[in-house]
């Protein structure tokens, strides 16, 4: 997960009586992320913290209180088997913690399949959405990842010592960690930030059906806002350096795809085969 709020999880398009679920799955995330994130803490106090999430998630005494709260949340749905997304996540924190370096591609996706992919298939499964609905979001929630990694390149070099961009692209271009730590990126580096942006516009293609896949209109809004403001951002990616500014969607970007989510949830018909889909 990313420490920039670019894609709100739990916002308005989502039904109000789940929201208190997706409020707490992201409470509980974001406490976890950030114990793996904490630079003043030792690798090992890191892993000892998020031994304590994946504790209140078992009610073990001790365990962080967000676990607890989670299981609240899911239980009046009876969605409590939805609480094995949270567990996933804890795959990619304990990789965080240790200061990840991505070898490659392959690693890179392997590692959204535990960071970023489980907060797709918990909105899917708590909607009641099909397998259909998979692929797609998976690739959108890969999608979203990797543009929140191009976007912190310096800071996670700087302050915790971890480079998301694949090893070898990095390696075949003579790029290394004084590169990624200073204050304009190379032609080089440029070229590899290049190279992973368009895998993730890739994704963002393979993502492009699931609006109209998606049982829920107002997920499917939810959707179609997030690949609004990924395109947008992947775009301004692009244009920009990502060491030397801090690129995110503005507030005008963040308007026009919340209007675009609101009108996709406002004109899809109402189908069967979601939890209440409506």
């Amino acid at each position: 997960m990313s420490r920039g709020e670019n894609f709100p999880v739990g916002s308005v398009l989502i039904r109000s009586d789940l929201r208190p679920a997706v409020h707490a799955f992201y409470a509980w995330a974001r406490a976890a992320d950030d114990a793996a994130d904490d630079p003043r803490l030792r690798p090992e106090e890191r892993l000892r913290r998020l031994q304590s999430f994946e504790d209140g998630l078992d009610g073990r005494p001790g365990g962080a209180a967000q676990g607890a709260a989670l299981l609240a949340a899911l239980r009046p749905l009876g969605a409590e088997q939805a609480v094995r997304h949270a567990r996933a996540l804890l795959v990619a924190f304990r990789r965080d913690a240790g200061g990840i370096r991505a070898a490659d591609w392959k690693d890179l996706m392997e590692y959204c399949r535990h960071s970023a992919v489980p907060v797709g298939r918990f909105l899917l499964d708590l909607h009641g959405e099909g397998a259909e609905t998979r692929g797609p979001a998976d690739a959108l929630c890969a999608a979203l990842q990797i543009l929140n990694h191009v976007q912190d390149i310096r800071d996670d070099e700087v302050r915790l010592g971890r480079c998301y961009l694949p090893g070898d692209w990095l390696a075949a271009e003579g790029v290394g960690p004084a590169d990624l730590a200073a204050a304009r990126a190379t032609p080089a580096l440029g070229r590899v930030i290049a190279r992973t942006l368009a895998g993730a516009e890739a994704l963002l293609a393979a993502a492009e059906p699931l609006p109209a896949r998606l049982c829920a209109r107002r997920l499917a809004g939810e959707a179609a806002a997030m690949l609004t403001l990924a395109r947008g951002l992947a775009y301004a990616l692009r244009r920009g350096d990502p060491l030397a500014d801090r690129i995110a969607p503005s507030r005008a970007a963040f308007a026009w795809a919340g209007l675009r989510g609101l009108a996709v949830a406002a004109l899809r018909p109402a189908t069967s085969g979601a939890r209440s889909a409506a």
